[in-house]
């Protein structure tokens, strides 16, 4: 079944490349075409395009299609052209002319867009969430080891002093910095382009401002050429937030992958949660870790993916734009996938408490011992030459002490700071606002 189709049948050769794998990603579209297409029949028949008898009938079989794709009861049917049609089929087969009524008002390209939106509105907030989580980990570990030393490097070379708190805090703090990028995406992605048609508005009376209050929308997308230009741009918005929070993720895991090896010997894990080699006994690889950061630096090049597919299209729908849910589907899952891996091994990770004790440590010191000379009076030059000089001698024997306390240091990690810049962030969503709107369309 086709919604465009007449008398002409299109070549089976066509029709199978042109569909590709649209219906692979359009099943997991069902749910939010569903609820496009209460809120516009629900708009249909306050403009006196349905009757109330008619909007009821409707409104029964597609919340009664709700629970069954719900319930994982609900396919896409052999011959059907995607999932739009099979919802229209559906309520036609059971109600008659009376779901053929549905599409009054409206094209497949603002039902791909309003499926589209809702589909990334409730990813990003699951997103959010599992980033939320892995946050929270990460801050409980920070206040956990605030006090246990490790080396700090730059150039890769050892430097200074730095700590655990310090380590995983960074982290946490960087995973709050992601969610304002997401944020801005967020806004892209939450507005309303339904009743922008084909690209170009209605006849029809449309109140597109009922559709856009019904759905939880914060906004409309107002000027309906630009509702159509937006097909890949919110997608694009959205990756770039993804892509945020890969990077974050990547780094630290390139970090946990250093801070295992036996030259480092930072961080362990269990037996159980890393592999080992089919020729060397010793072996306890992170490979969790080392597909995270493999992942991640995948999913940072999804912007660019996506900016190609649609950088020279003039205004408009093109069919490649399908092509982005190729790329954008399963990369929304690998984040969700990485963000759970790396608070599950993290619930597990040992910590080598006695690590700043080994001698080759000992000059990370070097600068807290400059300090104590400079506290005590003597100018920083001569104070830098005088322990450079014991270093030279090798009679340079720290005490291993630091005493840091200004805001964000070692002594002072500014934790309930950070999770206070999280816990805006993350209220600032509001994503209860639509989850009630759309509670009050499926009851």
């Amino acid at each position: 079944m086709k919604l465009w189709e007449k008398e002409t049948k299109v070549s089976e050769i066509v029709e199978r490349y042109t569909v590709g794998r649209d219906l692979e990603f359009d099943i997991q579209l069902a749910p939010y075409d569903v609820l496009g297409s209460l809120a516009h029949t629900e708009m249909l028949a306050s403009i006196d395009l349905l009757t109330q008898e008619e909007k009821s009938e409707i409104h029964g079989e597609l919340k009664s299609i709700y629970k069954d794709i719900q319930s994982g009861e609900f396919q896409i049917q052999e011959g059907v052209e995607d999932i739009h049609s099979q919802v229209e089929l559906l309520l036609t087969e059971r109600l008659g002319d009376v779901g053929k009524k549905i599409h009054s008002g409206r094209s497949r390209n603002d039902q791909v867009l309003v499926d589209l939106k809702l589909f990334m509105r409730q990813e990003i907030k699951e997103i959010t969430e599992g980033t939320s989580v892995l946050f929270d980990r990460l801050i409980q570990l920070s206040d956990q080891y605030k006090d246990v030393l490790m080396p700090g490097y730059t150039h890769m070379q050892v430097a200074m002093p730095s700590s655990f708190g310090l380590w995983f805090g960074a982290y946490a703090e960087s995973l709050a910095d992601d969610l304002y990028m997401m944020q801005s995406a967020y806004k892209i992605v939450n507005k309303n382009p339904l009743g922008s048609g084909a690209g170009f508005g209605s006849s029809f009376p449309l109140n597109r401002k009922l559709t856009t209050e019904l759905l939880g929308f914060d906004d409309l997308n107002y000027n309906v050429v630009y509702a159509m230009m937006g097909r890949g741009k919110a997608e694009r918005s959205m990756a770039m937030g993804m892509s945020a929070i890969a990077a974050t993720l990547s780094k630290f895991a390139m970090d946990v992958c250093l801070y295992m090896g036996q030259d480092f010997s930072f961080v362990s894990f269990p037996d159980e949660l890393t592999t080992g080699s089919s020729i060397m006994p010793h072996k306890k690889n992170p490979d969790v870790f080392e597909l995270m950061r493999g992942k991640c630096n995948r999913i940072q090049a999804l912007p660019n993916d996506i900016a190609l597919m649609t950088a020279n299209l003039p205004v408009g729908y093109h069919r490649e734009m399908q092509l982005i849910k190729e790329v954008l589907f399963p990369t929304i899952q690998d984040l969700k996938d990485c963000l759970f891996m790396c608070d599950f091994m993290l619930q597990k990770v040992v910590i080598n408490e006695a690590l700043i004790e080994k001698d080759k440590y000992k000059y990370l010191f070097s600068v807290e011992e400059t300090n104590k000379l400079v506290l005590a009076g003597v100018p920083f030059r001569d104070a830098y030459k005088q322990v450079g000089m014991a270093i030279e001698k090798g009679d340079f024997n720290p005490t291993r002490e630091v005493n840091h306390s200004h805001d964000g240091s070692i002594g002072n990690l500014g934790n309930q700071e950070i999770k206070a810049q999280m816990e805006s962030v993350v209220k600032s969503f509001q994503f209860e606002k639509w989850e009630k709107s759309i509670g009050l369309l499926v009851s």
